[in-house]
């Protein structure tokens, strides 16, 4: 029996291939930009994807497709990209932005239609937010009792080769769930990417994808040090003009990544070296696309569409939600869900 599933906010996919490897069936996924939209299409071409504003998406056109059946699982990463660190970098309050309150819009499917389980996984900085806690406060009320049982983890502890820290909720109204706990299997740079060919030898089109530098920049990524080295490793003479002051900027900017480490983690800035640690660990390059989504666990083969261009492409790898933490997280409530068959 395949237990049925939505995807909201689905982007191009991470959440609904970990929930389909797990054993589930998408019945749909709700995305609203047009380039996510057309990577969501190429992997999983059997789901129908609602390309809309969430807010104008009526919860009667999912009962429809649902056919009577239950909803199991209810899943979704809404975009709350004012609490993110990077955007809250030398500022003391969060960004205001109107996808902060998308959340709200999580709550409206499910008091539509209770469904049996619930994952949502967000930045940490959501936590303290007074719609978040509101947003608890109703699930319980729901019967969802241990949504306050949320929690903050690591991608690094569930196998996946990157330090990033994600607000995860999973609640039921059938029974006492916890999140899944990882391995703690360290899973490094070089396990992941350590066997790519260089962009030019390779005949995977999206691992030839990354940023062309001017000389001067070019000079700067050469001299920093293999495997890890960073700005701060380079003469003072090449301090950005921005970064003289003092707690200003961002250290890892220009920074290589260590192959016997996990990776920082990887944002819609990835294919841009300016914006955070993405330097090849001894190539002088920033990753390939190919290598950022790799670090964030998405299959080899996963299709991007080549033709949205590389900020577009960042955009979709940086913004996903790792495909194995999807999986972790689906088959410890598909489990559960079993528990709970007549």
């Amino acid at each position: 029996m395949a237990f049925i599933s939505l995807d909201l906010f689905s982007g191009v996919g991470g959440l609904t291939n970990g929930m389909v490897k797990a054993g589930f069936k998408v019945i749909a996924a709700i995305e609203i930009d047009k380039d996510a939209v057309k990577a969501y299409k190429l992997n999983h071409p059997r789901v129908k994807v609602i390309e809309d504003d969430i807010k104008q998406v009526k919860i009667s056109e999912i009962k429809k497709l649902l056919k009577g059946n239950e909803l199991d699982l209810l899943a979704g990463c809404p975009p709350c990209q004012g609490f993110s660190s990077v955007r809250r970098k030398n500022k003391k309050k969060n960004v205001k932005d109107s996808r902060n309150s998308l959340i709200d819009e999580y709550l409206r499917f499910v008091k539509g239609l209770n469904p049996k389980t619930i994952l949502l996984e967000n930045v940490p900085g959501l936590m303290n937010y007074y719609r978040f806690k509101d947003f608890v406060k109703e699930l319980v009320d729901l019967g969802y009792t241990n949504a306050a049982n949320f929690a903050i983890v690591n991608m690094k502890d569930y196998e996946i080769p990157q330090r990033r820290r994600r607000l995860t909720l999973v609640a039921s109204r059938l029974g006492k769930i916890n999140i899944a706990e990882g391995s703690k299997k360290k899973v490094t740079v070089r396990d992941i990417i350590g066997h790519l060919p260089k962009p030019e030898n390779s005949k995977d089109d999206l691992h030839k994808i990354f940023p062309k530098h001017t000389e001067e920049i070019l000079d700067r990524i050469q001299r920093t040090p293999k495997n890890g080295g960073g700005r701060k490793d380079l003469p003072a003479r090449d301090t950005l003009e921005c970064h003289k002051k003092v707690n200003v900027g961002f250290n890892d900017i220009y920074g290589r990544l260590r192959w016997d480490d996990y990776s920082t983690t990887i944002t819609g800035g990835c294919l841009n070296p300016s914006k955070g640690r993405f330097l090849h660990p001894e190539q002088d390059r920033c990753i390939s696309a190919r290598e950022a989504s790799l670090l964030q666990s998405f299959p080899p083969d996963y299709k991007f569409p080549l033709e949205v261009g590389k900020v577009s492409l960042a955009l979709m790898i940086g913004n996903s939600l790792p495909p194995k933490f999807s999986y972790l997280q689906s088959l410890n409530i598909k489990k559960h869900l079993e528990q709970y068959l007549d």
